[in-house]
């Protein structure tokens, strides 16, 4: 029985909102009976629209990646579908480490995950955290048809925030029967264990009148510690080219009056030059562990004639456990009495004589044990010692997230249907660090003088040994020192939509199908908190932990209404087989939950059409204005100090001695003149910067276009092609400054008035060593602020080709997409440089800090015999630079060093090797077997030829993305691994 509704949901079932070339990256195997009628067909079809007629076609075109090819991958996770893909940009999932806050995203046209929207089946979902971006852990990939990305602006159909496009997870529709999926995946190396199950139960119900569908997963997968591949077990310099890690080591390091920063030497109680660095590496990971259960069901029925209730809910919890080398005390001051039982007497005598004291006046004081005593005496330093014997710092993110939508939708006339929907989510995420040294009761351990209690009289407190080598703090030392700290991030999503489509019943007099319409409106409310303890909101207090994280709450409202239309104007006319025009609005209005109550409207546009003189050839083209709305995180989050990357500081080193306009600007700055000339390069590349949210933020605005083609010769069957060129601008981008543009403002042109000038006082120096780094309570590092100053564009070509041809034998199937980056450059303000950032790799290239390449593709050849798919991915990255503009900067940061263009023993330039990174080739073969009718079995390897990644050292980019001596979330670190999935379905 076929019912009204039926009927209306087969005119709608390209309504998901982007339904784009079938064939692009999903072959239709011999035995796969699910093929959708666009990939049986080979008809493309490309949509990007309200409107909900599948004879309509729209004009903005859209790439595909087809449920076969997640299957063939055996991807575990929606991030490392996406992560490939050519045309994106590797952004924050499991080859994350040092950066992950327990979530993964996408980031389109690398303009950052915060400027493209996900969608499941075509509507938003509750966010993951305090800047609006979805968690791609929660995808329930078991029920995943396809992937659609629309690239390009997109907020007129779906709303503000999609800049760059939409990713539309698009679930399998009416599905009937069990299904159980069951994979493992291992590497060569016999690491990185990935297990994966799910199960999927549905069916109609009623007389065809109702389908309900459920599925349930689990995942498990294990870390890849960077000590076990040859290649990440050193940390490098990416400026010497050796073997260098942290300045926090063991032994530790001392700041002292006028001879800057020293080191411990425990063989002889005295403090020497530096001489050891802390190896940081092994407790790092290539993998993150990842254990994840999820819950997916979804139900329609059709309560009267032509009227249909249906429903979706979603569960998921998920943790995410990041692995870094152990906390420790990173250049925080500490105050240490001169009578403290463990320092040694030469240490003591180098300390009272940087601070002036005599030997007498030292002696008295060794002896001083007593606070009260009038030869009682303590002296400041800021001390960089590794907590080797507390472990590694482990950060349990939990994520725990509900969204269920609820709506009816029927056909009002035979040609007009309405849709009215509403939904409500959750989203959690816990942060659970543990293993941190905390910097309070540090300094009150420190505050002894004698090795059984503290001169504080805390209970538990343990007078503390920093002044040997490892082992020297000893296990009855550090229960006091250490306690769990959480971070708690919750956002809220409540949504309520309501569509009118259809056509008029009018059509051009040169066209057989009538005028199409969308009309609607749309109401959301956004909420988002980040709640923290004491430990986690004090400046500098968990040792390590890179900055507070302070409490953040707001929220904002946003009214919207909207209209779309495509006209057909002609088809089946000579040199016009077809002509169409498309044209939409939408109104937005925001109300953000602030004392002022700010608020802003916003108005975006689309304006295109497409053309086939014939039928084989159709050339379409689109006109967006888009918007992006500030989140909540960029309005409402406080000033805070955190972490960033640099590996060059002109005030280091002796170039300060010889040039008083130098140094002059690094003591406004806020070093000690005494530190002149002793200043120290930041501590594995990282400094301190601060910044913070702004509630004067207003929308970002962006215009792009899209010009392309669609090819399907009649005389070379099974075989099209699309091209299609995109060109994004976005103006009043909310950004900051880069790095080398805040260096640059200051440091480029040295003069007698620079001290004193506005670009130079965005700096907080170290007040002990005169550093960029340091405890973030008392040392700001860059002070980069949010503003609408910013300007960002971008570029360049998608091709995308696919070929059928059915043998004797077997049937062949050859699919290419690839992309082609002319340009992507960011402005941050009117002063700052306009930075190309495609095909090079810096701290400051990549707006989320991840390499960009000029040239990507994947292509695929399946040959699909009757029981056997046997199917080869070739993945291609083009060759990238190290910054020209950063190498410059670095040149003439590099004055004052020693023969920086040749031996260069102070590590000022990038070493050689490091500067280039050719292009790189990866290959992936699957086998697919059909045991029976309803049992296959797929054999995948990854990384067929053991590819090892490039290596250019730990501090030539940013802590997120540069790890490992390499970047390995573009690039492959784990090597070649080996998985194995079964599907039974009845």
């Amino acid at each position: 029985m076929v019912t009204k509704t039926q009927k209306f949901l087969g005119r709608s079932a390209l309504s998901t909102g982007v339904i784009g070339l079938a064939l692009v990256a999903a072959p239709a195997f011999a035995q796969d009976d699910t093929a959708s009628t666009a990939e049986d067909t080979g008809t493309i079809v490309v949509t990007g629209t309200l409107i909900k007629n599948p004879n309509i076609v729209a004009t903005s075109p859209v790439s595909v990646i087809g449920g076969e090819e997640i299957a063939l991958r055996q991807s575990n996770t929606a991030e490392e579908i996406l992560r490939d893909m050519p045309g994106a940009v590797a952004s924050i999932g499991s080859a994350v480490n040092n950066g992950n806050g327990g979530a993964s995203y996408v980031d389109l046209r690398g303009l950052g995950s915060r400027r493209n929207v996900v969608l499941l089946d075509g509507t938003r979902i509750v966010p993951g955290d305090v800047s609006g971006r979805v968690d791609l852990n929660n995808i329930p990939l078991a029920l995943v048809e396809r992937v659609d990305s629309l690239t390009g602006g997109a907020s007129t159909t779906y709303g503000a925030d999609a800049i760059t496009g939409v990713v539309n997870f698009v679930t399998k529709k009416d599905f009937s029967g069990v299904e159980l999926n069951i994979s493992n995946q291992i590497t060569e190396e016999g690491d990185g264990n990935v297990f994966r199950v799910d199960a999927t139960i549905g069916g109609n119900f009623d007389d065809g009148k109702g389908n309900a569908v459920f599925s349930i997963g689990y995942q498990q997968s294990d870390a890849v510690y960077q000590s076990d591949r040859p290649y990440s077990r050193e940390s490098i310099n990416s400026y010497n080219g050796q073997p260098e890690g942290s300045g926090t080591a063991v032994p530790a390091r001392f700041s002292v009056p006028g001879s800057g920063v020293l080191q411990i030497d425990p063989t002889t109680g005295t403090l020497v030059p530096i001489y050891a660095s802390f190896n940081f590496n092994p407790y790092n990971v290539f993998q993150t562990p990842f254990e994840r259960f999820n819950m997916f069901g979804q139900a329609n029925y059709e309560v009267a004639d032509g009227i249909e209730v249906y429903t979706r809910g979603m569960f998921s919890k998920n943790t995410v456990s990041t692995i870094i080398a152990p906390s420790g005390i990173f250049n925080s001051s500490m105050e240490i009495p001169y009578s403290n039982p463990y320092l040694p007497e030469a240490v003591r005598n180098q300390f009272c004589n940087a601070n002036g004291l005599s030997a007498a006046a030292c002696s008295a004081a060794a002896a001083a044990t007593d606070p009260t005593s009038a030869d009682f005496r303590t002296f400041t330093t800021n001390v960089l010692r590794r907590a080797t014997e507390f472990g590694p710092r482990i950060s349990d993110y939990v994520t725990t997230i509900f969204d269920y939508r609820l709506g009816v939708r029927g056909s009002i006339t035979d040609t007009i249907n309405f849709d009215v929907a509403g939904a409500y989510g959750e989203s959690e995420n816990t942060q659970t660090q543990r293993g941190y040294m905390l910097m309070s009761r540090t300094r009150d351990a420190l505050m002894a003088t004698n090795t059984t209690s503290c001169l504080s009289g805390n209970e538990g407190c343990v007078p503390l040994n920093i002044f040997g080598g490892d082992g020297s703090i000893n296990p009855d030392q550090i229960p006091y020192l250490t306690a769990n700290s959480t971070v708690s991030v919750r956002s809220t999503l409540a949504q309520v939509r309501a569509l009118v489509s259809g056509d008029f019943g009018v059509a051009s007099p040169f066209a057989e199908d009538p005028i199409q319409f969308a009309v609607g409106g749309e109401y959301r409310k956004y909420g988002a908190k980040q709640e923290s303890d004491l430990l986690a909101q004090t400046p500098g207090e968990l040792g390590g932990a890179g900055g507070a994280a302070p409490n953040i709450d707001g929220g904002y409202d946003v009214y919207e209404a909207y209209g779309e239309l495509i006209a057909p104007l002609v088809t089946d006319r000579p040199f016009f087989h077809s002509l169409q025009l498309e044209a939409g609005i939408r109104y937005s209005s925001y109300s953000v939950d602030a004392p002022t109550s700010p608020s802003y409207k916003t108005t975006t546009w689309k304006a295109g059409g497409t053309w086939a003189p014939i039928e084989d050839v159709k050339l379409r083209g689109m006109y967006q204005r888009s918007v992006r709305a500030p989140n909540i995180g960029e309005l409402f989050t406080p000033v805070t100090t955190g972490l960033t990357n640099l590996a060059v500081d002109p005030c280091a080193g002796s170039a300060p001695l010889n040039d008083a306009n130098l140094a002059a600007v690094c003591v406004a700055q806020g070093a000690p003149l005494n530190q002149i000339g002793t200043i120290n390069q930041p501590s594995s590349g990282q400094i301190n910067i601060t910044t913070g949210g702004n509630v004067n933020l207003r929308p970002e605005k962006a215009d792009s276009y899209v010009i392309g083609a669609v090819i399907q010769p009649k005389v070379v069957p099974g075989f099209s092609l699309t091209i299609d060129y995109y060109n994004i601008k976005i103006k009043k981008a909310i950004t900051t400054p880069t790095v080398d543009d805040i260096m640059s403002a200051c440091f480029d042109d040295v003069t007698a008035s620079s001290a004193t000038s506005v670009a130079c006082q965005s700096f907080g120096r170290n007040p002990a060593t005169g550093g960029l780094d340091g405890d973030p309570a008392t040392t700001l590092g860059l002070i980069a602020n949010l503003s609408n100053l910013g300007t960002i564009t971008t570029d360049g070509i998608d091709l995308t080709m696919n070929y059928r041809h059915q043998f004797d034998f077997a049937t062949l199937n050859l699919t290419f997409n690839g992309n082609w980056t002319n340009s992507q450059k960011f402005k941050a303000t009117d002063t700052s440089i306009n930075r190309e950032c495609v095909g090079y790799y810096s701290i400051n290239c990549g707006l989320s800090g991840s390499i960009q390449p000029k040239l990507s593709w994947n292509t695929r050849a399946t040959l699909s015999f009757e029981k056997v798919d046997v199917s080869f991915l070739w993945r291609h990255i083009d060759g990238v630079k190290f910054e020209p503009l950063q190498f410059e900067a670095d040149q003439e940061a590099a004055v004052g060093c020693v023969d920086p263009n040749g031996a260069d023993p102070e590590a000022c330039i990038v070493e050689p090797g490091f500067r280039k990174i050719k292009s790189y080739d990866y290959f992936d073969l699957a086998t697919r077997v059909a045991v029976s009718d309803n049992f296959d079995v797929t054999f995948t390897v990854t990384n067929l030829f053991d590819k090892k990644p490039p290596v250019v050292g730990n501090s030539i980019g940013s802590t997120t993305y540069n790890s490992g001596n390499t970047y390995p979330s573009t690039y492959d670190a784990l090597g070649r691994r080996f998985a194995i999935g079964g599907r039974v379905r009845f």
